[in-house]
């Protein structure tokens, strides 16, 4: 088996690869990932001298149900640094509001080549600073659609959340 690997001619592995991409970049493959987002964003605040730094790890969790179907946990979770924001010498770190989104998939694409899957998104209140979250919990629907073709994805994921609890300090301000 090993020689086999060793001998394995170089198209395969760039098919390999090529197949490998197209589930990375499909949110709802049956593949176990852990994608990590850094996002800088500066000229925040009074002063515009404000920066946040966000990293977000989303692991990707797929579970099968059956021959048709699979069961895909998507979760947010951002890790968050914010200087001078929302005011000069305000600093903040620590862990923002996980957004926790299941989806139901067909294990095939439709007969045109669209994949898709639906279902509940969840916001839990994770943030260990309330300045870094919403304090609230809340609920709503979330959909992926999206189509492969050649090197090329396209398509949307997208999700409403209503907020239905949250801290009694906050209940004045709903």
């Amino acid at each position: 088996m090993l020689l086999a690997a060793f001998f394995a001619t170089p198209g395969a592995y760039a098919q390999d690869e090529a197949d490998l991409a197209k589930q990375l970049a499909n949110p709802v493959a049956a593949l176990i990932s852990v994608p990590l987002q850094l996002n800088y964003d500066d000229a925040y605040g009074v002063d515009d001298d404000g920066s946040i730094t966000t990293i977000i790890a989303q692991p990707v969790i797929p579970v099968s149900l059956n021959d048709d179907w699979n069961l895909i946990s998507r979760t947010i979770v951002p890790l968050v640094s914010q200087d001078d924001f929302p005011s000069p010498g305000a600093s903040e770190f620590g862990l923002g509001d996980t957004a926790q989104s299941v989806f139901f998939s067909p294990k095939a694409p439709t007969s045109s080549g669209w994949i898709w899957g639906a279902g509940p998104v969840f916001l839990i209140p994770t943030a260990t600073d309330e300045v870094l979250g919403s304090e609230k919990w809340g609920i709503g629907p979330s959909m992926v659609v999206l189509k492969q073709q050649g090197s090329w994805t396209y398509g949307a994921l997208a999700n409403h959340i209503e907020s239905f609890a949250a801290h009694k300090h906050l209940s004045d301000c709903q």
